[in-house]
């Protein structure tokens, strides 16, 4: 199994500090069924091309494992060998862990910066076809292209081979990339190597994490993903609505939604940007949920203290299970805890932190509890920034099915002028300045889908 990854930034050999994987070597790694050797074809300051290539065990392949096998020799005759799977994904997984989490020593910055990239794997078995390949990569930005051979090219009646070699091009973070691989291979293959259990939960909202929620193709990919067990799919998906609470952008008719960066990746971007701009080393994440936010403070070295505050136990038992607080060490769960706790009281446990975020949380509380919210958060704990998100309103006219508010459990949702007023008397009230900023794609007459608000201690 080969897959490669280029880059033209400049200069392209930071493609080795972001993997972690020098240029002038060849390095190998044990993984599931065989071996994980990276090398790099290509090593120019223009031009960095990676290439990982998975060479199968046969007899480990064949090795008895829990689970479905399909007919009696199916351990023994089949492709895996040969082409892009759930194999390969694992090893993506295994070699390129810190790359795939979004965290890097030597480039921070460029870890979180979108730059050119190329992907090549000659070799995929699609279940659905070059059409389900353009269905699964293209809302996330790619610029899909697919190439099919005859089955056997002495039977052209026998029709196409069921494998594409697929290229992919685009600009993206590189973590953003390697996450949509190490779900979607598996996803076109439409099978695993191992027997799924409810832990591939947790790793498919991991890995889907800023995209999944808002996909097309969410409940084929999360079907697929999990081998097509029902109760699993169904926890998948119900998360996945946890998660991401928004409406899907699929559903505007402004510019077709493959080109477009997921409204919830840009919301978390804008208040993380917002944050920084603080200085903030202690964080305050009010209304945590299952942990979406809480993933990207943690992957954030900047920040020493954070802590996850909500009203749901069963949110924060989610927000446990992907942060993985089980296999964390001491010092890391030192650094990062959940505790369940009302908003709309006074809690001392949330004093004295430099700053709270408040994404997407107070329109679902009701309008009438919003004072005693205001005194427990900008009162009572008194951080020294706030950073507060909420859709608006008017911009709901561009999304043609939808009908109410943007989610069912919305209390309400603000124009830009009542969240304008509602800012302005509460940094009055507390001592804080307010700037409003727009998130999401700006219309001249209705706004940004998102509003954000950053206070901070006058």
């Amino acid at each position: 199994m080969l897959l490669t990854i280029s880059t033209t930034h400049t200069p392209a050999t930071d493609l080795g500090y972001l993997l972690v994987k020098h240029p002038d070597r060849v390095q190998s790694f044990a993984t599931t069924g065989g071996t994980a050797h990276v090398f790099y074809p290509q090593s120019d300051p223009d031009r960095c091309t990676v290439a990982l290539l998975l060479e199968v065990d046969p007899v480990e392949l064949a090795r008895p494992a829990k689970g479905h096998h399909g007919f009696a020799l199916g351990r023994y005759v089949n492709d895996r060998p040969y082409v892009a799977s759930s194999l390969l994904a694992v090893a993506l997984g295994k070699v390129f862990r810190s790359a795939l989490n979004g965290t890097s020593r030597d480039r921070a910055e460029l870890a979180a910066t979108a730059i050119p990239l190329e992907i090549d794997v000659p070799a995929v078995p699609c279940r659905g076809g070059a059409d389900l390949v353009e269905r699964l990569f293209a809302p996330l930005g790619w610029t899909v292209a697919t190439a099919t051979a005859p089955l056997d090219p002495e039977f052209p009646d026998w029709g196409e081979s069921p494998y594409v070699h697929l290229r992919l091009t685009g600009t993206l973070r590189l973590s953003v990339a390697l996450n949509h691989l190490y779900v979607l291979l598996p996803v076109l293959d439409d099978a695993k190597h191992y027997w799924v259990s409810e832990d591939e939960v947790d790793k498919l909202l991991r890995a889907g994490d800023g995209w999944l929620g808002e996909h097309p193709e969410r409940e084929l990919i999360a079907r697929r993903y999990l081998a097509g067990r029902r109760s699993l799919t169904q926890t998948a998906l119900e998360r996945l609505r946890s998660v991401d609470d928004q409406v899907d952008d699929a559903t505007s008719d402004t510019e077709p939604a493959e080109r477009r960066t997921p409204l919830v990746q840009l919301r978390k971007e804008a208040v993380l940007a917002a944050l920084a701009e603080t200085g903030a080393t202690r964080v305050l994440d009010l209304g945590c949920g299952p942990g979406a936010l809480l993933l990207a403070l943690e992957a954030d070295h900047r920040y020493t203290e954070i802590v996850g505050a909500d009203v749901s136990s069963a949110a924060l038992s989610i927000a446990e299970r992907r942060l993985r607080f089980d296999r964390m060490s001491d010092r890391q769960r030192a650094r990062i805890s959940v505790l369940q706790s009302a908003l709309t009281y006074h809690d001392d446990r949330l004093r004295g932190f430099d700053a709270a975020i408040l994404m997407e949380v107070i329109e679902h509380v009701d309008e009438a509890r919003l004072p005693a919210l205001e005194r427990a958060v900008f009162g009572h704990a008194a951080p020294g920034a706030v950073i507060v998100t909420t859709p608006n309103v008017e911009y709901n006219a561009r999304y043609e099915t939808l009908d109410g508010h943007r989610h069912d459990d919305h209390r309400f949702e603000w124009t830009r002028a009542e969240f304008a007023a509602w800012t302005a008397r509460v940094a009055a009230a507390f001592g804080y300045t307010a700037e409003l900023r727009p998130v999401g794609d700006l219309d001249a007459d209705l706004g940004a889908p998102t509003q954000l608000a950053l206070f901070r201690k006058a």
